[in-house]
Parts: C-alpha cells; sequence; structure tokens
C-alpha cells in the first residue's frame, strides 16, 4: 500500500477526486515589440503601467481601510497610511513622466541648426594620436587603390 493511499484512507478521501483550478485572468499590459525602439511606445507603456499600479493601489486602498474600520487595530490603520503613501508616490512618478516626456520632445528654438566649429578638448598628445591615425587611414585607403 503506497503513501498515498494509506493518506486517503486515513482522511476518507476518494482517489478519484478531481483538482479544481480557477481560470482568473489579469488584464495585462500589452509589450512593445522587441524592434520598436520608440521613444512613444516605451512612453505609453510605462505609463499604463503606471495607470495600472494606481488603480490595483486604489482597490487595495478600500479593501485595507474597510478591514481598518471592522478590526479598529492600529496595525492596519498604519498598513493603510503606507499604502497610501505608495500610490501616491506612484502618481508623482506618472507626473515626473509626462514633465520628462515634454523636456525630451521641447526642442529649443534658439538652438544652433548647424555646428560649423569642433573644439577638441584634451591633450596635444591626444590630438597628435588622433591624428596620426586618421593619416594612416588615408594612406591605407591610397596604398590599396594603387596594387
Amino acid at each position: 500500500m503506497s503513501t498515498k493511499d494509506i493518506l486517503n484512507e486515513a482522511l476518507n478521501i476518494d482517489d478519484k477526486s478531481e483538482l479544481i483550478t480557477k481560470d482568473e485572468t489579469i488584464p495585462v499590459v500589452p509589450r512593445p515589440k522587441e524592434n520598436l525602439e520608440d521613444m512613444d511606445a516605451d512612453y505609453k507603456y510605462q505609463r499604463e503601467n503606471f495607470y495600472n499600479l494606481i488603480e490595483r493601489g486604489s482597490d487595495a486602498i478600500e479593501g485595507i481601510l474597510d478591514l481598518a474600520r471592522e478590526s479598529e487595530h492600529p496595525r492596519s490603520y498604519e498598513v493603510a497610511g503606507q499604502l497610501i503613501k505608495q500610490v501616491a508616490e506612484v502618481t508623482e512618478k506618472l507626473g515626473d513622466l509626462q514633465t520628462k516626456m515634454k523636456k525630451l520632445k521641447e526642442v529649443p528654438k534658439d538652438a544652433p541648426q548647424n555646428v560649423t566649429n569642433a573644439l577638441f578638448v584634451g591633450s596635444t598628445k591626444e590630438l597628435q594620436k588622433i591624428l596620426k591615425g586618421k593619416l594612416q587611414e588615408i594612406d591605407d585607403v591610397d596604398n590599396k587603390g594603387k596594387w
């Protein structure tokens, strides 16, 4: 007799019982395709995630406040306060996301359109190495053409 049979007999359980599963689907924000490295797609994805977090947090706050009223236990009020703080932080992050996106899309009107003078910041030794490397590249290209 197997261990399973012994337990079934001791607990008066039929071996023919079936496993009951609960099939509940949770709405998931679709992730943009991997090849889309678009700033707008990332913004929309992050924004949807923030909205979902805020909605779920609001539902959790309602539930924990009902529990706190019923139990009148100080710990449940403390947990409710922490949850409210976390939802407020996510709301702040949503606002920060909006301002960051506006700054990214905003192009200064007085920004230069063309840069005519480039400035090298470094030592003369580094500049000589760069120039020497460029001259070697030019010589290599010239030599390849002569063969």
